[in-house]
């Protein structure tokens, strides 16, 4: 189980404590718990919402996204912000986009980014909290975790040396394949019709997203894999608050 405490401390702010450094192989094998993680938020999320019963969708949809966010600790919002920022002032060169992601220090298309991916997960959740889609709640962290397994499966980390390096030289990739078919049934099986269509949906991002890394750095770092996860999330949000609207 150490692999999935690890998995727990580094994608969220909940108060897990490791009793020492973990081997290289541990942290690797970590990789294949993020989807139970996501699992984990999504079931957090869905009890959370089921107290908020009764609450003014506007509050509930906002009390879940700071919930959301908490249990995060705004980890990969932080990549995001420093994705966004590089792949603007990078001008298209690898070694200035890798610089600007490594400056802690945020500039206003981070700010735009960020405000811009809340917005519309809020949105987002104030739809399916009106139409009482809960389902939402579990897809969203799942195929947003999921797709950080498969990053790290399909897409070389840049920089050498780092937690990110040891995590895919680490990885057992054939249990990897399994992990990502188990947790795409796993949608279907829960949401259906509509869970088709975010894998769908959330699969043509991943391509287009891994795509882009690929073409102006040459793999993934940190920050692009945190901004992979908080875009997935969005793309599977709206793909089921925009199928309920039509």
């Amino acid at each position: 189980m150490l692999p999935f405490w690890i998995a727990l401390q580094f994608l969220s702010s909940l108060p897990v404590r490791l009793p020492g450094m973990p081997a290289p192989e541990q942290m690797g094998r970590s990789l294949l718990w993020y989807p139970v993680v996501g699992l984990l938020f999504g079931l957090l999320l869905w009890g959370a919402s089921a107290l908020l019963q009764g609450t003014p969708a506007p509050l509930h949809a906002a009390l879940l996204l700071t919930l959301w966010v908490v249990l995060s600790g705004a980890l990969h919002l932080d990549g995001l912000a420093d994705s966004a920022d590089a792949w603007l002032g990078g001008f298209g060169d690898r070694e200035r986009t890798l610089r600007i992601m490594k400056d802690p220090r945020s500039g206003p298309i981070a700010v735009v980014t960020l405000m811009l991916v809340l917005l519309l997960k809020f949105c987002a959740l104030w739809v399916l909290v009106e139409h009482e889609q809960p389902v939402a709640l579990l897809l969203a962290p799942v195929i947003g975790r999921a797709g950080l397994l498969g990053l790290f499966l399909s897409t070389p980390y840049v920089r050498p040396g780092g937690l990110g390096d040891a995590l895919a030289k680490h990885l057992p990739r054939h249990l990897a394949r399994w992990v990502l078919f188990g947790s795409a049934i796993a949608c279907v099986l829960l949401a259906g019709v509509a869970g088709v269509t975010a894998l769908v949906l959330a699969a043509v991002a991943f391509g287009a997203l891994r795509k882009m890394m690929c073409q102006r750095l040459g793999g993934t770092t940190g920050d692009t894999a945190g901004a992979v996860l908080e875009l997935l999330e969005l793309v599977v949000l709206l793909s089921l608050a925009l199928g309920l609207g039509g």
